[in-house]
Formats: C-alpha cells, sequence, structure tokens
C-alpha cells in the first residue's frame, strides 16, 4: 500500500471529521484567475457543504463567473497530527430567504450550542440579504497523518 492510501480518511471518518471542524476555508477564483480564500462556518448535508454569505460578497461574484471552488479543512499542529480533507467541486447559489435562515440556523447551533434567545429574530433579518453557498463534491482528498504512526 503507498503512503497516500495509508494516510487516506475512509469515508466516514471524513464525514465525523467535517461535522466536528468548525472552519472550513473556501477558495474561489477571482476575475483576475488569482484565488481568493476565505474561512467560513458551514454545514455538511447529504455529501454537500452549505455556508452562507452576503450575496454581494465577493466570493459569490467569483463563483457567479466561475462555480468551480476548493474547500480545506484541517487539523493539527504537527506533521503527525495532521488532518484533513480537500474538496474540489462546483459552487451553487441559492437564493431563498426561508432556506438560508435554516442554515444559519444550524451554523450557529453548531458553532454555539444552544440558540440564545431572540437570535431567529435577527438571522431572519440577515438571511433577508444573504445567499446560501451549495458546495457539490466531485473530487475529494483526505490525509491523516496519525495513521503512519511515526513513520515518516
Amino acid at each position: 500500500m503507498n503512503r497516500r492510501d495509508a494516510i487516506q480518511l475512509t469515508a466516514e471518518e471524513q464525514r465525523n471529521f467535517l461535522d466536528q471542524t468548525r472552519t472550513i476555508v473556501l477558495s474561489t477564483l477571482d476575475r483576475r484567475g488569482y484565488p481568493h480564500s476565505v474561512a467560513m462556518w458551514y454545514v455538511m448535508e447529504d455529501g454537500s457543504c452549505l455556508m452562507t454569505t452576503y450575496a454581494k460578497s465577493q466570493k459569490v461574484r467569483n463563483i457567479e463567473r466561475n462555480p468551480k471552488v476548493g474547500l480545506l479543512a484541517e487539523s493539527g499542529t504537527t506533521y503527525d497530527t495532521l488532518k484533513g480533507v480537500l474538496i474540489r467541486g462546483r459552487a451553487q447559489l441559492i437564493h431563498d430567504v426561508d432556506a438560508c435562515v435554516q442554515v444559519l440556523t444550524r451554523i450557529h447551533r453548531k458553532m454555539l450550542g444552544a440558540m440564545p434567545a431572540g437570535v431567529e429574530d435577527a438571522l431572519k433579518q440577515q438571511a433577508r440579504k444573504r445567499v446560501i453557498i451549495k458546495v457539490v463534491p466531485e473530487r475529494v482528498s483526505s490525509w491523516d497523518h496519525s495513521k503512519l504512526a511515526g513513520g515518516y
């Protein structure tokens, strides 16, 4: 077995990692072809990554021009603890206020646990100016260097 296969996360390990990781880096391409990478809060749904952003944001403009994106979630502070998932796929922009409120609510629950009183009204206000970015994976790479058991 080669090293790449040895450190790859199983499908279940990928799901668990992405469900637990709090931030993912979304990379789009700007109008000049340069990467535009930003950290995003997100949730996973049926293998796709969902996040929200302001409809007038740079990342939305970039996705409108070119829906090909990359997502990176990684953890670890030393080589032997590095673990991550790289997703390459196509982003879809969803303009639906009610669906956006649902995604915002799920993200806030993931990040904060219980929802503070009154936050639902604030989320509804936010959702009017936001869109959902849904990334459907086309290619996934993953790694868990702890699987090397010290054999680098």
